[in-house]
């Protein structure tokens, strides 16, 4: 067991847990396309974790910022990556004006605190730093801290979540059994179009009509999925050609910079994506 934490370490930890337990004070525009938000709330009332599917851009991030605004519950996003350890999950000893000091990571601090700990795009992180999670999500709801002698038991306000997209699976990135079985699952898609309008028109202030034009863009990439493109134009891509041309960017430089340039390095590709814009613009 480490010894009592001086005023400065504790300090210390409190700053930590406040920038890491972010509350969402103002409502984020969010529309629901189905019955999301129910489950959510059904999983969070009855202490199950959340597995959110779906491709880029469709909104995923968004809805738990707005679930986290909702219930009232700080929320703490780790966006993972192949370096993601559990020590940075979890949390470590750092040598601090010649102190030995634990720092939480933000699984420890989201338990501590009894916020929503979002691990983004889970797959991307190493499998055996997944593993660390599996006690967390299921009945036993605790989390090892073997490094520091500590076992923390989650709250009934904490919550595990985590998003993956499953477009990009493989044999090398794919979700184990073992993981996503502790889990509820709630599948996420690119909205119809008039909701999908409806989203861009409210978060650019851009006309109906150039709001239509992007959407009938975007169905175009999305054809070309498989065929010269790994993903097509997602809902994030739109509003931002959207805002783009509310500051006055030509639609065409707009479209080019925030669609083609975004989806494909390829020039083949890339000469065609302008091209389909070059067609409605």
């Amino acid at each position: 067991m480490s010894k009592p934490v001086s005023g400065k370490v504790a300090a210390l930890h409190d700053r930590a847990m406040q920038t890491a337990a972010r509350m969402i004070e103002r409502e984020p525009y969010y529309e629901p396309m189905g019955r999301e938000i129910d489950l959510f709330e059904a999983a969070y009332a009855t202490q199950i974790p959340v597995l959110l599917k779906g491709p880029t851009g469709c909104g995923k991030t968004r809805f738990m910022e707005y679930m986290a605004w909702r219930l009232k519950r700080p929320l703490i996003t780790v966006s993972c990556h192949d370096d993601l350890t559990a020590a940075d999950l979890i949390g470590r000893y750092l040598i601090t004006n010649n102190e030995t000091v634990w720092v939480d990571g933000p699984l420890a601090l989201a338990v501590r605190c009894g916020g929503i700990c979002y691990l983004d795009e889970i797959v991307e992180a190493r499998k055996d730093t997944t593993v660390v999670i599996h006690p967390l999500a299921d009945d036993r709801r605790m989390l090892p801290m073997e490094k520091h002698g500590e076992l923390l038991h989650a709250p009934a306000e904490f919550l595990l979540a985590m998003s993956y997209n499953p477009g990009y699976q493989s044999v090398l990135k794919e979700l184990k059994q073992s993981t996503r079985q502790r889990f509820i699952a709630i599948e996420f898609n690119y909205p119809p179009a008039a909701l999908e309008k409806k989203i861009i028109i409210a978060e650019t202030g851009i006309v109906s009509d150039v709001a239509d034009k992007l959407i009938r863009l975007a169905e175009m990439t999305r054809n070309l999925k498989g065929s010269g493109l790994d993903e097509g134009a997602s809902t994030r891509l739109l509003i931002h050609a959207g805002k783009l041309i509310a500051k006055g960017i030509p639609e065409r430089a707009a479209c080019a910079g925030a669609v083609a340039e975004a989806l494909t390095d390829d020039q083949d590709m890339l000469r065609a994506v302008n091209e389909l814009a070059h067609s409605l613009f």
